[in-house]
């Protein structure tokens, strides 16, 4: 049986890139936001390893000094409190502080990008600035830069790296001259040394390397982002053709309506007998012709029905806490009249729970679902509904389960695609319109709805929408406290 699950979220943050006055272009603070807390991630990773050092420190004391590692003036302790205290402060800053002129994303950034540098200036003195290759950590730092800052802040936060490089360099090697935790293990290993007129030419090497790491890295940075706005300038103008087309595709739904509608009236009129007396053949043809256009009907309504939920948005949309099992009832009494044709049974089960939803479009969701199972199904079988709480997280899902044709797994994913069909579906309901999915789809994303659909050919197909949270009453809650 093949499984999969759906979910659509209209109103998310979309990844786009703005003008920072001019001065190139820089990430909005929506991506700012999702890269900082990546950020903070990495660090905790940083901190835990620093953790498990002191550990080793504490617990493996002797086999490291073997091997010239002693005790290290607790600077990993301090920088692990410094650390983890300015996380949950960037943490605190970014979800519980309001957004200011001093705390916005790229406020925030600049504050972590400076403290760390700080601490990693710490560590490389006492590791080594010019005796181990711990220096190199800056240029992370810069790339980050360029990957969040536009050219001109990511090149100040390289001239900040190479100040305090020069600074841990000056001090190591000239001011107050010290063994770094490296030279004790080198010393312990060999007899070499480091002389100051190497610091010197390494600190100009490396100063070379960050500007250039800062070059390269913000080239790229800026071509991968022009490359990503004219993606949006493309997405942009693809989205208002596509308003365009809906827009056209409404108009001509509403002017094939009317006369459509003409044609069925004069076809009731002439099958009903009141023009007159016509032979079985042409009843039998207007009874086709009728058919089709019936179909054709519906048809559009599906296309007016979806342009409609698709014009629907956040700021228009009225949620409202109603019953589920009330407007359950109300779709399988609307499609009693289609089930009955093909003697279908209907049968609901499970517990009621209420939600916040927009009314009608969560019955135009469970109706247009139920109908599909109906359509779908063979004759004298049943489609079953059924609803089930979860009282720990406040969720709930409704099932519904036909024993029919099924989905191919190769189409599973494409269901909810508009004017979709496949020859499975096509061969069973010849007037399939491709759309029924596609209703239910924006139904689901305007009410922020998943739907997991699982399905094996020839043995049925079951729809199910998860509700996230939904409304307890008094009784349900009391029976979740005991």
């Amino acid at each position: 049986m093949a499984i999969s699950e759906f979910s659509w979220n209209k109103y998310g943050s979309q990844a786009v890139l703005v003008d920072s006055n001019g001065d190139r272009l820089k990430l909005s603070d929506d991506v700012l936001v999702s890269n900082i807390r990546w950020f903070i991630k990495f660090r905790w990773i940083l901190i835990a390893g620093l953790i498990i050092f002191e550990l080793l420190m504490l617990f493996a004391a002797e086999t490291l000094a073997k091997l010239g590692v002693t005790e290290q003036q607790n600077w990993p302790i301090a920088i692990i409190a410094i650390l983890s205290l300015a996380n949950v402060a960037y943490l605190y800053a970014l979800d519980r502080c309001p957004p200011s002129k001093y705390n916005s994303p790229t406020m925030n950034l600049w504050m972590q990008i400076v403290v760390d540098l700080i601490c990693l200036s710490v560590v490389v003195h006492y590791i080594g600035s010019t005796s181990t290759p711990i220096s190199f950590f800056y240029v992370l730092h810069i790339a980050l830069a360029c990957i969040f800052f536009s050219a001109r802040e990511s090149l100040y936060v390289t001239i900040l790296v190479c100040v305090m490089d020069a600074i841990v360099i000056l001090v190591e090697n000239f001011l107050f001259t010290q063994d770094s935790l490296m030279t004790l293990i080198k010393n312990h290993l060999t007899a070499d040394s480091i002389h100051r007129d190497g610091a010197l030419l390494w600190m100009f090497f490396l100063d070379i390397l960050f500007f250039t790491v800062w070059y390269v890295v913000s080239r790229l940075s800026l071509i991968v982002r022009t490359h990503e706005r004219h993606l949006v300038d493309a997405y942009k103008q693809l989205n208002q053709a596509q308003v365009e087309k809906d827009q056209y595709a409404v108009l001509m739904t509403h002017q094939l309506k009317s006369p459509l509608d003409a044609i069925r009236s004069q076809i009731n009129l002439i099958t009903g007998g009141y023009c007159g007396d016509a032979s079985p053949g042409v009843m039998d043809a207007l009874g086709k012709i009728n058919h089709r256009a019936q179909n054709m009907g519906g048809m559009i309504l599906d296309l007016l029905r979806l342009e409609r939920l698709k014009d629907t948005c956040l700021d228009t949309a009225i949620f409202e806490s109603v019953s589920v099992k009330d407007i359950l009832q109300k779709c399988i009494e609307k499609l009693i009249p289609v089930a009955n044709s093909k003697n279908i049974a209907l049968n609901l089960s499970g517990e009621d729970f209420n939600c916040k939803v927009i009314p009608d479009q969560l019955g135009i969701l469970l109706e247009n679902i139920i109908a599909n199972a109906i359509v779908y199904s063979h004759n004298n079988a049943v489609v079953e509904i059924s609803s089930t709480i979860n009282r720990h997280d406040k969720s709930a899902a409704i099932t519904i389960a036909d024993h029919g044709i099924g989905i191919e797994h190769k189409d599973l994913p494409n269901i909810f695609n508009e004017y979709f069909y496949s020859p499975r579906a096509a061969l069973h309901n010849k007037s399939t319109s491709g759309i029924g999915l596609s209703i239910v789809k924006i139904a689901a994303e305007n009410n922020r709805l998943k739907i997991k659909v699982a399905s094996e050919p020839g043995a049925g197909t079951s729809f199910t929408v998860v509700f996230d949270e939904i409304e307890l009453s008094d009784a349900q809650s009391e029976v979740l406290e005991t």
